[in-house]
Order: structure tokens, then C-alpha cells, then sequence
């Protein structure tokens, strides 16, 4: 008997990422994920089994996009805070550009679904390995971890909530995008984290601008 295609999974996992960020990991239905990638229901179950299964799926997809993509930038046997650099222009991208997705899998963990808690646990580490060459400041790695993800990811998910409330006057909304959402923005926010950890000075890069700056849509 002819094995299902295998494309079946791909637009299952597709639904669900669109249906994620307003459903959550207690609202996701499986019957609802299936309906909307035109799949029957019974190919949901061959693929993945059970609900919880498909969401572990769903997050680690995401999570895996970008890892590769951060695996390709840093370079073996570059100084430290160099690779450290293009991980956090990475991170910062990733978290601008899927800040629904993120922002439902934090909401999550802090209401205590185990499912989004236990893609944390796992992955969180993944992201920095830890100090090398005397380029760094001698600090645990969590609180590297802490420090450079709170100032990416924490002003991203923030600005995104405040844009996105529609009670804020146009320039204030203007300075906050140019200011949290755009490259620009992200850039500076790197150099303000690395030069709180490294030993080695570091450039600032000039304030975004209003207007002018331009981020992915």
C-alpha cells in the first residue's frame, strides 16, 4: 500500500502555524487545523498521532527555520563577539518577523501549558554557547542569555501589543516601529547588548529614524 504523501504534514503544520498565535496551544482543534489545510481528518492522526504531538511539531518547525539560518551566518573559529553579532541579528529578525507566533508561546508557557514551557526548556540554551577568549565578559551563560534576549525580543513584543492596540497617536506609533521593529532598530539594540558583555569596544550604531528606516513586512 502506497505510503500518504508526505506534503499532507507540510500543510497541516502550515494551518496550524496560521491558526497559533489566536488559538494557542488550549484553543488549537485538531479538527479545525485539518479543515483549514484541506486535509481529512484521519491523515492528521496517521502524521502525527495526537494534538499535543502536532503542537510539539509546530513550535520545534519554527524554531528549526531559525536555527538553520543562525547555524549558516555564525563561522567556526571566528572571534566570539563577531559570531555573537550575526546570532543576535538572527534572533532579533526571527523574533520581528514571527512576533504573533512568539508572543502566543510565551503567553502560553506563563499560563502553564506544558507543550509551549517544554519548547523553552529545550531550545532556549540552544542559542548561545557561552563565552570564549577573553572577548567576553566572565558571566553564567543564562544571564548572557537573559540580557541579550530581553533586549531584542522583550521590546519587539511590547511595541508590536502597542501598534497593534490602535491607541497610540501616529507619532508616537512612528518612534515606536522605527525605534523596536525595523533593522535599524534591532541593530542598536545589539550594540547596546554587546558592549555590556564584551571586553572590547564596541560601535554604536546611529538611532533609527521615523520614517525612514524600513523593516520586513
Amino acid at each position: 500500500m502506497p505510503r500518504p504523501s508526505r506534503n499532507l504534514d507540510q500543510a497541516l503544520l502550515a494551518a496550524g502555524r496560521d491558526l497559533f498565535p489566536a488559538r494557542g496551544c488550549a484553543g488549537m482543534s485538531v479538527r479545525e487545523v485539518a479543515d483549514a489545510a484541506g486535509v481529512n481528518l484521519g491523515m492528521f492522526h496517521y502524521h502525527f498521532k495526537s494534538r499535543d504531538a502536532f503542537l510539539r511539531a509546530l513550535m520545534q518547525q519554527a524554531y528549526e527555520e531559525m536555527f538553520a539560518t543562525l547555524t549558516l551566518q555564525v563561522v567556526e573559529g571566528a572571534e566570539p563577539v563577531a559570531n555573537l553579532r550575526k546570532a543576535l541579528q538572527v534572533l532579533g529578525r526571527f523574533a520581528r518577523d514571527n512576533r504573533p507566533f512568539l508572543a502566543r508561546v510565551f503567553i502560553d508557557a506563563l499560563s502553564g501549558e506544558q507543550c509551549a514551557r517544554a519548547f523553552l526548556r529545550d531550545n532556549m540554551p540552544r542559542h548561545l554557547d557561552g563565552q570564549g577568549r577573553g572577548t567576553l565578559v566572565a558571566v553564567p551563560v543564562p544571564q548572557v542569555i537573559g540580557l541579550c534576549g530581553g533586549a531584542l525580543v522583550m521590546p519587539i513584543l511590547l511595541g508590536g501589543a502597542l501598534l497593534e492596540s490602535g491607541a497610540l497617536e501616529k507619532p508616537t506609533a512612528a518612534a515606536i516601529e522605527a525605534s523596536f521593529l525595523t533593522d535599524a532598530g534591532i541593530e542598536q539594540r545589539i550594540d547596546l547588548a554587546l558592549r555590556a558583555i564584551s571586553l572590547t569596544p564596541q560601535p554604536l550604531a546611529p538611532a533609527p529614524r521615523s520614517g525612514k528606516a524600513r523593516r520586513k513586512t
